[in-house]
């Protein structure tokens, strides 16, 4: 069947035909002519189709810089690149791209406001994101601004594309506008609200942001006509769109008829922006022109195959419509294959308000990450972040939580098993069969056993949860465990044994030898969320840098009858505790690092 359909072309476009079987894989997921495949369906078939190495495309938002970076703009930043490093661990060629949206009317507004040039003014806020990523250690493979002239050039092309086929044409556009969303609306999206003087005004009801009556000409995509096709392709990619309630919000604007959308504004209100080819008293719309940054940044209009295929989009709830409607009727009407993956996460509140400087309860990502080291905030954002609701932030709840999870939980663990009074030899011990047999007896308890099943498990688990975008799912796994090989720690008191007995000393090398195991996993799948704290994990532990790959999750193997690699290895050198506790003051101030014993000696 694959063979009869690989040489069709698919989602009507002309341009799609294609030969090697890896290609065919995204297309017939979305071709009408097939049944959806769950996720766990697709892997398998993903990773046998070829001998090259998988490709893996994932994208940020594009982030507006009218103003400074802030909390959410992080969190979508760190959940891509938790994503990217998760499927380089698993052998993928990944591409991972964020950047800078510097064109429309706001940024025209606010480099006026500063008194600067539109591109000097870009370039220093998109300087600003760079910094505060490269900060949290975000591993993107291309940064991308919409005024680069390779982005120009395929914004120009993806039009003419557009333009050839009929599906732009030049109209009048009367209704709504909001110039703080960037954004046409409708009359159903649009109610009565008062501003600061008491005036009343029109706002979006979306936003709340005001709106303005407008009325010109200029040019429209045919966005009517997609509407069925988009309803095809979400009935059958139930996965498209992800966390499920997003799916299901998409599919319900879809029971309303579409109107046509205008994708350009006229040069004499907005020149800071692309002008339309052909006619330069038009400028491109400024969401038509950051959309197709995802195929900038892919090789369009020339090399774009081999990364497009495997496109995976990371945004946030507020921006659903652009990309789950606007943005694949675009696709479908210039020939190109659509997402595999919208994943769609909610935002960061304070005090259950959102965010703004007028209330002054803006949280400064660069200063926090500082303030909590890096892999604290990220783990945090990533731990506490909820992709279907609205999650709150407050410091407290950061510093309980790393105090928690990674200081005392993960770091004591690791201090437990690599102490000298515990381990003299500094060494990955010895595991003894007969203390802990596969058959059950030897000095093992049945919680332990449990254990080891959970943790043998743990990598499924937390795969499973990685490619839904359910990483805080996949931390609560892993810290289950953890709590759980503390508890085998703690229930077999190895301090207590004697060391004289020589059973006694294998039992006591064969408790370290599976809590080092257990702590090599947790290690090694915690990389894409923590990747200082992993690193410094695996090095203490002796795990070389070649062995930290998801292949290598192998989880003790001499239980199973089979060798360890790491059996007798010395351990690595003691680089001081993993996560030094936190501690926030009552003023205020930068929390400070509580020193532990070890420290202080």
């Amino acid at each position: 069947l694959h063979v009869v359909f690989a040489c069709r072309p698919v989602m009507r476009s002309p341009f799609l035909f294609v030969s090697r079987s890896c290609k065919v894989v995204h297309r017939l997921q979305q071709s009408p002519f097939f049944s959806p495949l769950s996720a766990h369906q697709r892997i398998p078939v993903l990773r046998h189709c070829s001998s090259q190495p998988r490709t893996y495309y994932i994208t940020t938002p594009i982030f507006y810089v009218n103003a400074a970076p802030h909390l959410g703009h992080l969190y979508s930043a760190v959940i891509a690149d938790c994503l990217h490093r998760y499927k380089l661990l698993q052998g993928f060629n990944s591409k991972f791209a964020t950047g800078t949206d510097e064109h429309g009317l706001k940024i025209q507004q606010a480099a006026e406001a500063a008194g600067k040039d539109p591109l000097t003014f870009c370039t220093d806020v998109s300087e600003r994101f760079k910094h505060l990523f490269d900060s949290c250690d975000i591993s993107h493979t291309d940064f991308v601004r919409t005024t680069e002239q390779r982005h120009r050039q395929a914004v120009e092309h993806f039009w003419l594309v557009l333009w050839n086929k009929g599906l732009i044409y030049k109209g009048t556009y009367e209704g709504w506008y909001s110039t703080q969303d960037e954004s046409f609306l409708t009359p159903m999206q649009v109610g009565d609200a008062l501003d600061s003087s008491g005036k009343k005004i029109k706002v979006s009801l979306e936003s709340g942001h005001k709106v303005e009556w407008m009325k010109e000409e200029n040019y429209l995509f045919r966005l009517s006509e997609f509407r069925s096709q988009l309803l095809d392709w979400l009935r059958a990619n139930p996965r498209a769109v992800q966390p499920e309630r997003f799916y299901h919000a998409v599919l319900q604007w879809l029971q309303e008829d579409l109107p046509d959308l205008s994708v350009s504004r006229q040069r004499s209100r907005l020149q800071w922006g692309i002008p339309v080819p052909g006619d330069a008293e038009q400028t491109i719309y400024v969401w038509l022109d950051a959309l197709v940054n995802y195929l900038t940044v892919a090789g369009y209009p020339d090399k774009h195959n081999q990364w497009w295929n495997a496109a995976h989009h990371i945004i946030g709830k507020d921006i659903l419509k652009f990309h789950a409607i606007y943005w694949p009727s675009f696709l479908l009407g210039a020939g190109l294959p659509l997402p595999q993956t919208i994943y769609v996460h909610s935002h960061w509140t304070v005090g259950g308000k959102k965010m703004s400087k007028s209330l002054g309860n803006v949280v400064d990502p660069l200063e926090r990450s500082q303030m909590f080291t890096t892999d604290g905030m990220r783990y945090f954002l990533l731990r506490q972040g909820v992709p279907d609701s609205d999650c709150d932030y407050t410091d407290d709840k950061v510093v309980k939580l790393l105090n928690t999870e990674l200081a005392d939980s993960l770091g004591g663990l690791l201090n437990r098993c690599t102490a000298p009074a515990l381990n003299p030899a500094q060494a990955y011990t010895s595991f003894c069969p007969q203390s802990f047999p596969a058959d059950r007896g030897g000095r093992a308890m049945a919680e332990d056993y449990h254990m080891l099943d959970a943790v043998r498990d743990l990598p499924a688990v937390v795969e499973q949860h990685f490619e839904s975008m359910h990483v805080y799912k996949a931390l609560e796994a892993i810290c289950a465990c953890v709590r759980q090989t503390n508890g085998f720690v703690q229930r077999h008191a190895p301090w207590k044994l004697d060391r004289r007995d020589s059973k006694d000393q294998r039992w006591l090398d064969t408790i370290i030898h599976v809590s080092l195991e257990c702590l090599r996993i947790y290690g090694t799948l915690l990389q894409p969320v923590v990747p200082q704290i992993s690193n410094k994990l695996l090095s203490r532990l002796g795990v070389q840098p070649g062995e930290r790959n998801w292949a290598d999750v192998n989880f003790l193997p001499r239980f199973q009858g089979k060798d360890c690699p790491f059996e007798g290895r010395a351990l690595g050198s003691d680089l001081g505790v993993l996560f030094s506790r936190l501690e926030i003051q009552n003023d205020k101030q930068k929390p400070k690092k509580t020193k532990t014993k070890k420290e202080t000696k």
